[in-house]
């Protein structure tokens, strides 16, 4: 799940190299946490949060073949 959240966050943003994809392991749930620079935040999420909800149900399409419980985090 990490590989493919930094994947397509690397090919959306103008800085691929700021991109730090972080993987928490829950008792319930696997917490992804995306960091991004600054100026490519607005990138990530899109207008309205388009983006990140696209990218939220690809990787919970993905988390759901693998029978696991997936929560993608964009963090500052």
């Amino acid at each position: 799940m990490v590989k493919l959240v930094e994947a397509i966050a690397k090919s959306l943003v103008d800085d691929p190299d700021a991109v730090e994809v972080k993987e928490i392991e829950g008792k319930q749930a696997i917490v992804i946490e995306l960091r991004v620079a600054p100026n490519d935040m607005g990138k990530v999420i899109g207008k309205q949060g388009r983006i990140a909800k696209a990218l939220r149900t690809v990787v919970k399409a993905a988390a759901t073949k693998a029978n696991k419980k997936v929560i993608v985090e964009i963090v500052q």
